[in-house]
């Protein structure tokens, strides 16, 4: 197969990050179980005196929140962790009346039901407290895995005990641990309390649910905790970038996990010969919805002791939440070798973040990739670089078939692989799902995602949320369109539309300079992400908004990326595979090699039960002569 990325398998370990524990001795510490990397939920449920009191439909409030809490446990995932928290239950006086009436354990649904049914309400409302030994409730996870570790608040009033302050006790949480998050649902709350439960969510990296009455309260308890269960899977070797070039650690090509904090840099080293294209990738996940500026950014950049190899800078462009943000470089040896970026020897690749004040504060995980790719073999002639969109520009013609169930995954990790049709799947505000799609050489991914006409809640005429797609390459370079598409759309609860595709893959477009063509230089499988925007939540009557994704993969797969290459057999125009529910049945996935092709420094994958293997990758120095690069033209095809 002459692709240069496309399937390779990674060699994944689940990296260690610093995670706030229960202490030793304590009944969380104790009774929980350690969460696996697919995080964990501790419910805190106001069982003050007022949860007491009629919620307009003729039941009390607290009657209205074990019906919602009964909802959420039937809609999470099996075996996931999940416990259950009260205050103000058990007197009528008392600032330190917290506990804990169900550990966080393998979801035991008939348990936790149980487990809210015997909560009366009786006391005070001592929210700082509480979340505090949440925190504490939480599951150590297991070998480090990184996971969404939630406490998701339930409460129908601010907290009446002043200390600790709910507010400070929510941000000093957030920025200790990684991956933490505390949501907030105010059920039938004004004023000052909704104040400080927004004050709560947004200092926990997390988001304000507001809730006017019962239907809405089992509603938005849903949209909480579906996003903490569908949390990113990460991946990588665990390694620590330095803060300076100096102390950087060596990297090998590989996928590697690290932490990232406002305003900071992050440093790490490779080794690059004179003829391989390196390949760059950082993806900062931040907790979905947390708060954000639009101009917010994560940078890459490749450096060397006198300057850069290249830089690409991305942003958040909107102020909603938070999104997992990915940006790449590469550093491609030039045509005739005369640039100082071409000469072998030590390289830099550092990782910037930028935040704005008042912007989330916490430490993000980085999820870092590494790839070399070898040129080509001695005395091949690429085929012409491809810089046009041509038949896959915005009226390119799309599948009409009737839609396909699909589950989009978290992230690149569990992309699901899809290919040529109509898929229909469904998004949480604040959600991005991801998918996969191969193509070969010559061939390119155009599609359009399409959000649904739902039903909205009242007063929502003048809020507007947003629906939003992005293209990333093999290499996880993100892909602008070209001004050929616009990667957002405002959403209303209306039918709203999104479009995006990238150019031809040729190994001659890595000497192009335009920014959405360069990056196409390889096959494999290109990543589709999908995203809703937080303020969604106001809008939307149901938990969870309809999408259709219409996929093409158009133009004939060739065997390789030499000029004249003959079309792949079975590989006839339009693309894709026929069975596209069939993971790996595509040719686009297959590891590369043939007459003419070029390599990516991959890295085998072994998994065991329960472990996965330790990377094994060596750099390939390759001693091929750049002249077969240098023959590269626009007009070679």
């Amino acid at each position: 197969m002459g692709t240069l990325i496309c399937g390779a398998l990674f060699a994944l370990v689940a990296g260690g990050l610093p995670a706030v524990a229960a202490p030793a001795g304590t009944p969380a510490a104790s009774e929980a179980v350690g969460s696996d990397g697919r995080g964990s939920l501790v419910m805190v449920l106001d069982s003050s005196g007022s949860m007491g009191d009629d919620d307009g439909t003729g039941r009390t409030r607290m009657e209205s929140a074990r019906a919602a809490v009964g909802t959420v446990v039937d809609g999470l995932p099996d075996g996931y962790p999940t416990g259950l928290r009260v205050y103000g239950a058990d007197r009528p006086r008392g600032c330190t009346d917290t506990r804990l009436v169900r550990p966080v354990r393998t979801l035991d649904r008939a348990a936790v039901k149980r487990a809210v049914a015997g909560v009366r309400p009786t006391g005070d409302t001592p929210i700082g407290l509480s979340l505090r030994k949440a925190a504490q409730d939480l599951p150590r996870p297991v070998g480090g895995a990184i996971g969404t570790r939630t406490i998701l608040l339930i409460s129908d009033g601010e907290d009446n005990c002043g200390t600790p302050q709910p507010c400070e006790v929510a941000e000093q949480l957030g920025k200790e641990g990684i991956g933490l998050r505390i949501d907030a649902v105010g059920f039938q709350v004004r004023g000052a309390a909704r104040k400080q439960l927004e004050c709560i969510a947004k200092a926990g990296n997390g988001r304000y649910y507001d809730a006017p009455d019962a239907k809405s309260l089992a509603r938005q308890l849903q949209r909480a905790s579906q996003l903490s269960a569908d949390g990113y899977r990460f991946r990588g070797e665990r390694v620590a970038g330095a803060a300076t070039g100096g102390g950087a650690p060596v990297l090998v090509p590989g996928q590697y996990l690290d932490t990232i904090g406002p305003g900071e840099k992050r440093y790490y080293a490779v080794d690059l010969d004179d003829v391989s294209t390196a390949d760059f990738a950082a993806s900062a996940v931040p907790q979905p919805g947390a708060a954000v500026d639009t101009f917010d950014a994560l940078s890459t950049t490749i450096e060397y002791d006198h300057g850069s190899c290249g830089t690409n800078t991305e942003r958040f462009y909107q102020k909603e939440g938070a999104t997992p943000l990915t940006s790449a470089v590469a550093r491609i040896p030039s045509q005739d070798g005369a640039r100082t970026c071409d000469r072998p020897g030590r390289y830099r690749l550092v990782v910037e973040r930028e935040s704005k004040k008042g912007s989330d504060g916490a430490r993000w995980p980085l999820e870092l990739v590494y790839g070399a790719e070898a040129p080509l073999e001695e005395g091949v002639t690429p085929a012409e670089s491809q810089a046009d969109f041509g038949q896959g520009g915005k009226e390119a013609a799309l599948p009409a078939d009737d839609p396909r169930e699909v589950r989009g995954g978290t992230g690149f990790n569990d992309a699901r692989e899809i290919g040529r049709g109509v898929w229909r799947d469904r998004i949480l505000p604040s959600q991005t799902l991801w998918y996969k799609v191969p193509a070969g050489w010559g061939q390119q991914v155009r599609y359009d995602v399409e959000f649904a006409n739902e039903p909205t809640v009242g007063r929502t005429s003048a809020t507007y949320s947003y629906g939003a797609t992005r293209l990333y390459t093999p290499a996880r370079y993100p892909l602008t369109g070209g001004g050929e598409f616009t990667s957002s759309a405002m959403y209303n609860g209306r039918p709203a539309a999104v479009r995006m595709g990238g150019v031809p893959v040729a190994w001659t477009n890595r000497y192009e300079g335009r920014t959405h063509v360069q990056p196409v230089h390889a096959g494999g499988d290109f990543y589709l992400s999908v995203t809703l925007g937080a303020r969604a939540a106001e809008i939307a009557e149901n938990p969870q908004i309809g999408l259709v994704l219409r996929v093409s993969v158009l133009g004939a797969e060739r065997t390789g990326p030499q000029h004249g290459a003959p079309v792949r057999a079975g590989g006839s125009g339009g693309g894709a595979d026929k069975d596209a529910d069939k993971k790996g049945d595509s040719s686009a996935s297959a590891d590369s090699g043939g007459t003419g092709g070029a390599g990516w420094t991959g890295i085998a994958a072994a998994a065991g039960a329960a472990v996965m293997a330790v990377p094994v990758a060596v750099f390939v120095y390759v001693r091929s002569r750049r002249r077969a690069a240098a023959r590269t033209t626009r007009g070679s095809a």
